[in-house]
């Protein structure tokens, strides 16, 4: 009988296997960026049957930012296609246009507390709190820069944990702040999209 490991294996290599031959006969821009990201997932299947600490601490940033990705994603090639709907007119909410400052700034800052990957999803609810409380005018390219220095500062401290552990501390700390902006960053951009210019 083939053990449940190896069943595993099997099914993450043909997984991985048909996503790479789609990409390599694909043509257009954007289904290529869609199968990169649904191979990342896959890849991620390798990663969780290894079954280690540093495979646990790999795998639940990597997933998130995967699927961030892949929804982001998914809304753009939804805008390209033309299923969009006109940009209808906001409810008149007292709270929604007095208070979405405050608390995104109290979601964000708890979200700093916690750190890691749910102080991220806490600090990317304020985020996109704000966002749905004003207009829809989305600075993509800022939140994208803070993401990809996010995501460098979390491979630095992979590198200070694997080569400099007796500075555990500050690579813990470094990697937990990184993967909360990340986090933060790739969640504000889900359902940011409404058909206004960006900023």
């Amino acid at each position: 009988m083939i053990p449940d490991y190896s069943i595993g294996l099997l099914v993450a290599f043909a997984a991985a296997g048909v996503a790479f031959f789609a990409l390599m006969r694909e043509t257009d821009g954007l289904h290529r960026l869609l199968l990169t990201d649904l191979v990342e997932v896959v890849t991620l299947a390798f990663i969780a049957l290894v079954g280690t600490d540093l495979a646990e601490a790999l795998i639940l940033p990597g997933l998130v930012v995967g699927v961030s990705e892949l929804i982001a994603l998914s809304e753009i090639y939804r805008v390209k296609e033309g299923y969009v709907r006109p940009p209808a007119a906001g409810l008149q909410i007292e709270v929604m246009e007095s208070a979405p400052g405050i608390l995104a700034a109290i979601l964000v800052v708890y979200g700093i507390v916690l750190s890691g990957f749910s102080g991220g999803a806490v600090a990317g609810l304020g985020v996109l709190f704000y966002f749905l409380c004003r207009d829809h005018h989305e600075r993509f390219e800022l939140i994208e820069t803070a993401s990809g220095y996010s995501w460098v500062l979390w491979i630095v401290a992979f590198f200070v944990f694997m080569l400099l552990p007796q500075y555990w501390f500050f690579a813990v700390m470094l990697a937990g702040s990184a993967i909360l902006v990340k986090v933060m960053a790739k969640m504000s951009l889900i359902g940011t999209m409404r058909g206004g210019p960006n900023a």
